[in-house]
Protein backbone atom coordinates (compact mmCIF):
# COMPACT_ATOMS: atom_id res chain seq x y z
CA UNK A 1 0.00 0.00 0.00
CA UNK A 2 0.77 3.45 -0.85
CA UNK A 3 2.42 5.53 1.79
CA UNK A 4 0.34 8.61 0.48
CA UNK A 5 -3.08 9.29 1.22
CA UNK A 6 -5.67 8.00 -0.83
CA UNK A 7 -8.94 9.85 1.36
CA UNK A 8 -9.96 12.85 2.31
CA UNK A 9 -12.84 13.65 4.70
CA UNK A 10 -14.90 16.49 4.22
CA UNK A 11 -16.35 18.28 7.57
CA UNK A 12 -18.89 20.27 7.08
CA UNK A 13 -19.62 23.08 8.89
CA UNK A 14 -23.42 24.73 10.00
CA UNK A 15 -24.21 27.79 8.86
CA UNK A 16 -27.11 29.88 8.70
CA UNK A 17 -27.05 32.57 6.70
CA UNK A 18 -28.63 35.62 6.51
CA UNK A 19 -29.79 39.23 7.72
CA UNK A 20 -31.66 39.22 10.89
CA UNK A 21 -30.69 35.61 12.19
CA UNK A 22 -28.84 37.07 15.17
CA UNK A 23 -32.30 37.29 17.21
CA UNK A 24 -32.69 33.79 16.89
CA UNK A 25 -29.65 32.28 19.18
CA UNK A 26 -31.77 32.73 22.19
CA UNK A 27 -34.29 29.73 20.33
CA UNK A 28 -31.71 27.47 19.15
CA UNK A 29 -30.20 27.67 22.67
CA UNK A 30 -33.38 26.79 24.06
CA UNK A 31 -34.08 23.85 21.63
CA UNK A 32 -30.57 22.88 22.95
CA UNK A 33 -32.20 22.55 26.17
CA UNK A 34 -29.46 25.10 27.71
CA UNK A 35 -29.66 26.52 30.80
CA UNK A 36 -27.07 29.39 31.57
CA UNK A 37 -24.65 30.58 28.69
CA UNK A 38 -21.57 32.84 28.39
CA UNK A 39 -21.23 35.14 26.07
CA UNK A 40 -17.37 35.83 25.01
CA UNK A 41 -17.90 38.93 23.12
CA UNK A 42 -15.94 41.90 21.56
CA UNK A 43 -16.30 45.21 24.19
CA UNK A 44 -16.67 47.20 21.36
CA UNK A 45 -19.84 45.50 21.15
CA UNK A 46 -21.53 45.41 24.18
CA UNK A 47 -23.15 48.19 23.45
CA UNK A 48 -23.72 48.10 19.99
CA UNK A 49 -26.73 46.68 18.08
CA UNK A 50 -25.64 43.42 18.04
CA UNK A 51 -24.37 42.88 21.52
CA UNK A 52 -27.59 44.04 22.40
CA UNK A 53 -29.44 42.31 20.00
CA UNK A 54 -28.04 38.88 21.31
CA UNK A 55 -28.64 39.45 25.01
CA UNK A 56 -31.98 40.58 24.40
CA UNK A 57 -32.36 36.73 22.69
CA UNK A 58 -31.25 35.11 25.02
CA UNK A 59 -33.07 36.86 27.83
CA UNK A 60 -36.65 36.40 26.48
CA UNK A 61 -35.58 33.03 25.72
CA UNK A 62 -35.44 32.75 29.05
CA UNK A 63 -31.63 31.54 28.76
CA UNK A 64 -29.54 32.73 31.83
CA UNK A 65 -26.50 34.02 30.71
CA UNK A 66 -22.80 36.22 31.85
CA UNK A 67 -20.69 38.07 29.39
CA UNK A 68 -16.87 37.63 29.03
CA UNK A 69 -15.54 40.69 27.42
CA UNK A 70 -11.61 40.90 27.77
CA UNK A 71 -11.00 39.79 24.52
CA UNK A 72 -7.39 41.03 23.00
CA UNK A 73 -7.90 42.15 19.04
CA UNK A 74 -5.48 39.70 18.15
CA UNK A 75 -5.32 37.10 21.33
CA UNK A 76 -2.36 36.17 22.98
CA UNK A 77 -1.81 32.51 25.06
CA UNK A 78 -2.42 34.81 27.49
CA UNK A 79 -6.05 35.87 26.73
CA UNK A 80 -6.81 32.79 25.64
CA UNK A 81 -6.36 31.17 29.68
CA UNK A 82 -7.88 34.32 31.03
CA UNK A 83 -11.10 33.34 29.13
CA UNK A 84 -10.36 29.44 29.43
CA UNK A 85 -10.46 30.06 33.58
CA UNK A 86 -13.57 32.47 33.59
CA UNK A 87 -15.30 29.79 31.43
CA UNK A 88 -14.17 26.79 33.96
CA UNK A 89 -15.32 29.02 36.74
CA UNK A 90 -19.06 29.24 35.86
CA UNK A 91 -21.44 26.77 35.49
CA UNK A 92 -22.14 27.39 31.59
CA UNK A 93 -23.91 24.88 29.64
CA UNK A 94 -22.42 26.83 26.37
CA UNK A 95 -21.04 29.65 25.14
CA UNK A 96 -22.01 32.42 22.34
CA UNK A 97 -19.50 34.35 20.65
CA UNK A 98 -19.73 37.48 19.03
CA UNK A 99 -17.39 39.58 17.75
CA UNK A 100 -14.60 39.10 14.71
CA UNK A 101 -12.37 35.57 14.31
CA UNK A 102 -10.37 36.92 17.39
CA UNK A 103 -13.34 36.64 19.91
CA UNK A 104 -14.39 33.22 18.03
CA UNK A 105 -11.19 31.98 18.42
CA UNK A 106 -10.87 32.50 22.35
CA UNK A 107 -14.46 31.04 22.55
CA UNK A 108 -12.79 27.89 20.93
CA UNK A 109 -10.42 27.57 23.13
CA UNK A 110 -11.81 28.70 26.39
CA UNK A 111 -14.36 25.82 25.61
CA UNK A 112 -11.88 23.19 25.11
CA UNK A 113 -9.90 23.86 28.21
CA UNK A 114 -12.58 24.33 30.57
CA UNK A 115 -13.91 21.21 28.97
CA UNK A 116 -10.76 18.96 29.38
CA UNK A 117 -8.55 20.52 31.50
CA UNK A 118 -4.45 20.35 30.69
CA UNK A 119 -1.12 21.98 30.49
CA UNK A 120 -1.90 24.88 27.75
CA UNK A 121 0.45 24.09 25.37
CA UNK A 122 -0.56 20.34 25.86
CA UNK A 123 -3.17 21.16 22.61
CA UNK A 124 -1.24 23.78 21.16
CA UNK A 125 0.40 23.04 17.71
CA UNK A 126 4.24 21.26 17.46
CA UNK A 127 6.39 22.60 17.52
CA UNK A 128 5.50 25.24 19.80
CA UNK A 129 3.30 22.92 21.91
CA UNK A 130 2.90 19.06 22.33
CA UNK A 131 -0.24 18.99 19.37
CA UNK A 132 -2.09 16.45 21.30
CA UNK A 133 -5.14 15.77 19.71
CA UNK A 134 -9.04 17.12 21.44
CA UNK A 135 -10.00 13.94 23.81
CA UNK A 136 -13.58 14.14 23.14
CA UNK A 137 -16.25 16.33 22.77
CA UNK A 138 -16.66 20.19 23.35
CA UNK A 139 -19.74 22.54 25.35
CA UNK A 140 -22.28 23.72 22.28
CA UNK A 141 -20.23 27.18 20.94
CA UNK A 142 -22.35 29.27 18.81
CA UNK A 143 -20.27 31.73 16.76
CA UNK A 144 -21.65 35.02 15.85
CA UNK A 145 -19.10 36.97 13.43
CA UNK A 146 -19.05 40.76 13.13
CA UNK A 147 -16.86 40.87 10.39
CA UNK A 148 -16.37 39.37 6.72
CA UNK A 149 -13.09 37.58 6.93
CA UNK A 150 -11.80 35.06 8.98
CA UNK A 151 -14.73 32.36 8.06
CA UNK A 152 -13.45 31.06 11.93
CA UNK A 153 -17.47 29.82 12.17
CA UNK A 154 -16.99 27.48 9.86
CA UNK A 155 -13.08 26.05 11.22
CA UNK A 156 -11.42 24.10 13.85
CA UNK A 157 -8.61 26.77 14.31
CA UNK A 158 -7.86 28.59 16.86
CA UNK A 159 -5.14 31.59 16.61
CA UNK A 160 -3.14 33.36 18.81
CA UNK A 161 0.27 35.10 19.49
CA UNK A 162 2.97 33.09 22.27
CA UNK A 163 4.05 36.40 24.13
CA UNK A 164 7.19 34.05 25.00
CA UNK A 165 8.75 33.17 21.86
CA UNK A 166 7.23 36.33 20.15
CA UNK A 167 5.41 34.03 17.84
CA UNK A 168 2.03 33.05 16.22
CA UNK A 169 0.90 29.71 16.45
CA UNK A 170 -2.57 27.95 16.91
CA UNK A 171 -4.79 24.53 17.93
CA UNK A 172 -6.48 22.90 15.19
CA UNK A 173 -8.93 20.04 15.39
CA UNK A 174 -12.36 19.45 13.79
CA UNK A 175 -13.88 18.87 17.56
CA UNK A 176 -13.12 22.98 18.00
CA UNK A 177 -15.67 23.79 15.14
CA UNK A 178 -18.49 25.49 16.10
CA UNK A 179 -21.74 24.19 16.58
CA UNK A 180 -23.46 26.88 14.72
CA UNK A 181 -22.43 29.54 12.60
CA UNK A 182 -24.62 32.08 12.42
CA UNK A 183 -23.73 34.68 9.78
CA UNK A 184 -25.78 37.77 10.07
CA UNK A 185 -24.21 41.17 7.15
CA UNK A 186 -26.45 43.29 9.40
CA UNK A 187 -23.73 42.14 12.10
CA UNK A 188 -21.12 44.20 9.78
CA UNK A 189 -22.75 47.60 9.55
CA UNK A 190 -20.34 49.25 11.80
CA UNK A 191 -17.49 47.84 10.48
CA UNK A 192 -14.54 50.36 9.40
CA UNK A 193 -13.42 50.46 6.03
CA UNK A 194 -10.07 49.53 6.89
CA UNK A 195 -11.01 46.28 8.99
CA UNK A 196 -13.16 45.60 5.63
CA UNK A 197 -9.84 45.57 3.57
CA UNK A 198 -7.94 43.77 6.25
CA UNK A 199 -10.30 41.14 7.14
CA UNK A 200 -11.33 40.96 2.72
CA UNK A 201 -7.63 40.70 2.17
CA UNK A 202 -7.66 37.32 4.83
CA UNK A 203 -10.74 35.31 2.76
CA UNK A 204 -8.90 35.81 -0.66
CA UNK A 205 -5.72 34.41 0.21
CA UNK A 206 -7.88 32.01 2.59
CA UNK A 207 -9.43 31.11 -0.94
CA UNK A 208 -6.19 30.99 -3.12
CA UNK A 209 -4.15 28.92 -0.34
CA UNK A 210 -6.35 26.57 -0.01
CA UNK A 211 -6.96 26.08 -3.44
CA UNK A 212 -3.03 25.86 -4.32
CA UNK A 213 -2.62 23.73 -0.98
CA UNK A 214 -0.28 20.07 -1.67
CA UNK A 215 -2.99 18.39 -3.05
CA UNK A 216 -4.50 15.37 -0.45
CA UNK A 217 -3.18 12.59 -1.86
CA UNK A 218 0.73 13.65 -2.17
CA UNK A 219 0.36 14.08 1.75
CA UNK A 220 1.28 10.86 4.07
CA UNK A 221 -0.92 8.35 5.16
CA UNK A 222 -2.05 8.72 8.65
CA UNK A 223 -1.36 5.54 11.19
CA UNK A 224 -5.26 6.13 12.19
CA UNK A 225 -8.62 8.19 10.90
CA UNK A 226 -8.61 10.50 13.94
CA UNK A 227 -4.76 11.70 12.71
CA UNK A 228 -5.63 12.94 9.60
CA UNK A 229 -5.57 16.67 10.07
CA UNK A 230 -7.69 19.06 9.44
CA UNK A 231 -5.64 20.37 7.15
CA UNK A 232 -5.01 17.69 4.74
CA UNK A 233 -4.58 19.26 1.62
CA UNK A 234 -6.71 20.42 -1.70
CA UNK A 235 -9.52 18.23 -2.87
CA UNK A 236 -12.23 17.97 -5.42
CA UNK A 237 -14.75 19.51 -2.50
CA UNK A 238 -12.49 22.11 -1.07
CA UNK A 239 -11.69 23.15 -4.47
CA UNK A 240 -15.34 24.17 -5.35
CA UNK A 241 -15.53 26.22 -1.93
CA UNK A 242 -12.24 28.31 -3.22
CA UNK A 243 -13.03 29.17 -6.29
CA UNK A 244 -16.09 30.66 -5.77
CA UNK A 245 -15.07 32.54 -2.68
CA UNK A 246 -12.18 34.10 -5.41
CA UNK A 247 -14.89 35.33 -7.53
CA UNK A 248 -16.86 37.19 -4.98
CA UNK A 249 -14.07 38.25 -3.73
CA UNK A 250 -13.49 40.15 -7.23
CA UNK A 251 -16.72 41.64 -7.46
CA UNK A 252 -17.17 42.82 -3.96
CA UNK A 253 -14.54 43.22 -1.67
CA UNK A 254 -13.49 47.08 -3.78
CA UNK A 255 -17.31 48.10 -2.91
CA UNK A 256 -17.09 46.67 0.56
CA UNK A 257 -14.10 48.97 1.22
CA UNK A 258 -15.18 51.56 -0.51
CA UNK A 259 -18.86 51.98 0.83
CA UNK A 260 -19.27 50.56 3.91
CA UNK A 261 -22.91 51.35 3.91
CA UNK A 262 -23.37 48.86 1.08
CA UNK A 263 -25.48 46.46 2.35
CA UNK A 264 -25.35 43.78 -0.76
CA UNK A 265 -21.28 43.88 -0.94
CA UNK A 266 -21.80 43.38 2.87
CA UNK A 267 -23.61 40.45 2.84
CA UNK A 268 -21.30 38.85 -0.23
CA UNK A 269 -18.31 39.35 1.86
CA UNK A 270 -19.87 37.48 4.37
CA UNK A 271 -20.76 34.73 2.20
CA UNK A 272 -17.28 34.75 0.35
CA UNK A 273 -15.83 34.73 4.18
CA UNK A 274 -17.97 31.84 5.24
CA UNK A 275 -17.76 29.94 1.86
CA UNK A 276 -13.57 30.43 1.77
CA UNK A 277 -13.45 28.83 5.51
CA UNK A 278 -15.69 26.05 4.57
CA UNK A 279 -12.82 25.46 1.65
CA UNK A 280 -9.38 25.71 3.72
CA UNK A 281 -11.02 24.41 7.17
CA UNK A 282 -10.73 21.49 4.96
CA UNK A 283 -8.26 21.81 2.88
CA UNK A 284 -5.58 24.16 5.19
CA UNK A 285 -3.13 27.29 3.98
CA UNK A 286 0.20 27.25 3.47
CA UNK A 287 2.92 30.01 3.11
CA UNK A 288 1.30 33.25 3.24
CA UNK A 289 -0.14 32.24 6.90
CA UNK A 290 2.89 30.82 8.15
CA UNK A 291 5.41 34.01 6.61
CA UNK A 292 2.28 36.40 8.78
CA UNK A 293 3.36 34.82 11.61
CA UNK A 294 6.95 36.56 12.23
CA UNK A 295 5.04 39.37 10.33
CA UNK A 296 2.62 39.68 13.13
CA UNK A 297 4.16 38.62 15.99
CA UNK A 298 7.45 41.10 15.83
CA UNK A 299 5.20 44.32 15.71
CA UNK A 300 6.84 46.79 17.63
CA UNK A 301 5.41 50.13 17.39
CA UNK A 302 2.75 49.70 14.63
CA UNK A 303 -0.92 50.96 15.70
CA UNK A 304 -2.93 50.33 12.53
CA UNK A 305 -5.98 52.91 11.42
CA UNK A 306 -9.49 52.23 12.14
CA UNK A 307 -8.30 49.75 14.83
CA UNK A 308 -9.50 50.61 18.88
CA UNK A 309 -6.34 48.82 19.71
CA UNK A 310 -3.74 49.79 23.03
CA UNK A 311 -1.05 48.31 21.72
CA UNK A 312 1.67 47.73 18.58
CA UNK A 313 -0.35 44.90 15.85
CA UNK A 314 -0.61 44.19 12.72
CA UNK A 315 -4.02 43.16 11.37
CA UNK A 316 -4.10 39.77 10.60
CA UNK A 317 -5.38 40.20 6.45
CA UNK A 318 -2.34 42.79 6.60
CA UNK A 319 0.38 40.38 7.65
CA UNK A 320 -0.57 37.56 5.34
CA UNK A 321 -1.12 39.61 2.09
CA UNK A 322 2.33 41.22 2.45
CA UNK A 323 3.92 38.11 1.16
CA UNK A 324 1.57 36.73 -0.96
CA UNK A 325 2.80 37.65 -4.36
CA UNK A 326 6.55 36.39 -3.58
CA UNK A 327 4.71 33.24 -2.70
CA UNK A 328 2.73 32.86 -5.83
CA UNK A 329 5.58 33.48 -7.69
CA UNK A 330 7.16 30.82 -5.89
CA UNK A 331 4.55 28.63 -5.99
CA UNK A 332 3.10 29.28 -9.92
CA UNK A 333 5.25 26.57 -11.14
CA UNK A 334 4.22 23.46 -9.15
CA UNK A 335 0.95 23.81 -10.53
CA UNK A 336 0.80 25.94 -13.02
CA UNK A 337 -2.97 25.76 -14.05
CA UNK A 338 -4.19 25.69 -10.69
CA UNK A 339 -2.74 29.12 -10.57
CA UNK A 340 -3.86 30.45 -13.54
CA UNK A 341 -7.58 29.23 -12.63
CA UNK A 342 -7.10 31.13 -9.38
CA UNK A 343 -6.50 34.29 -11.34
CA UNK A 344 -9.13 33.46 -13.83
CA UNK A 345 -11.77 33.31 -10.59
CA UNK A 346 -10.54 36.68 -9.67
CA UNK A 347 -11.27 38.04 -13.09
CA UNK A 348 -8.27 37.84 -15.55
CA UNK A 349 -8.07 37.11 -19.03
CA UNK A 350 -5.97 33.90 -18.71
CA UNK A 351 -5.59 33.55 -22.19
CA UNK A 352 -3.89 36.11 -22.68
CA UNK A 353 -2.04 35.63 -18.88
CA UNK A 354 -1.26 39.26 -18.96
CA UNK A 355 -2.76 41.06 -16.04
CA UNK A 356 -5.39 41.93 -14.36
CA UNK A 357 -7.45 44.54 -13.81
CA UNK A 358 -10.48 45.31 -11.97
CA UNK A 359 -10.70 48.62 -11.02
CA UNK A 360 -9.67 47.98 -7.41
CA UNK A 361 -6.35 46.44 -8.17
CA UNK A 362 -3.81 44.67 -10.47
CA UNK A 363 -2.26 41.56 -10.55
CA UNK A 364 0.71 41.37 -13.92
CA UNK A 365 2.81 39.30 -15.20
CA UNK A 366 5.47 39.38 -17.81
CA UNK A 367 5.65 36.15 -19.05
CA UNK A 368 5.13 32.50 -18.41
CA UNK A 369 6.82 29.73 -16.50
CA UNK A 370 7.28 30.45 -12.89
CA UNK A 371 6.22 33.90 -12.54
CA UNK A 372 2.90 33.80 -13.80
CA UNK A 373 1.87 35.81 -11.08
CA UNK A 374 4.22 38.57 -11.84
CA UNK A 375 5.67 41.57 -10.22
CA UNK A 376 3.37 43.55 -8.16
CA UNK A 377 -0.41 43.37 -6.26
CA UNK A 378 -2.13 47.41 -5.89
CA UNK A 379 -4.73 47.19 -3.54
CA UNK A 380 -6.67 50.43 -3.18
CA UNK A 381 -8.11 50.54 0.70
CA UNK A 382 -10.75 53.14 0.89
CA UNK A 383 -10.53 54.91 -2.54
CA UNK A 384 -7.38 56.86 -1.56
CA UNK A 385 -5.07 54.36 0.53
CA UNK A 386 -2.97 51.68 -1.41
CA UNK A 387 -0.51 49.14 -0.22
CA UNK A 388 1.82 47.64 -2.25
CA UNK A 389 2.47 44.25 -2.02
CA UNK A 390 5.00 43.15 -4.56
CA UNK A 391 8.40 42.18 -3.85
CA UNK A 392 11.73 43.37 -5.88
Amino acid sequence: MSDKDTAFQMSASNIRFGPGTTSEVGMDLADMSIEKAVVVIDPALVELPTGRTVIASLEDAGIGYEVFERVSVEPTDRSFQDASDFVARGDFDAIVAVGGGSTIDTAKAANLYATHPADFLEFVNAPIGRGRPVPGPLKPLIAIPTTAGTGSETTGVAIFDFVEMQAKTGIAHRLLKPTLGIVDSDNTRTQPAAVAASTGLDVLSHALESYTAIPFNQRPRPERPTLRPAYQGANPISDMWAIRALELMAEYLPRAVTDTSDEDARRQMMLAAAIAGIGFGNAGVHLPHGMSYPVAGMARDFEPPGYDVDHPMVPHGISVILNTVAVVRFTAGSDPRRHLEAARALGADIAAAVGLRKGWGQIAWPGAGSDLFGRAVWLEIGGHRRIDAGVE
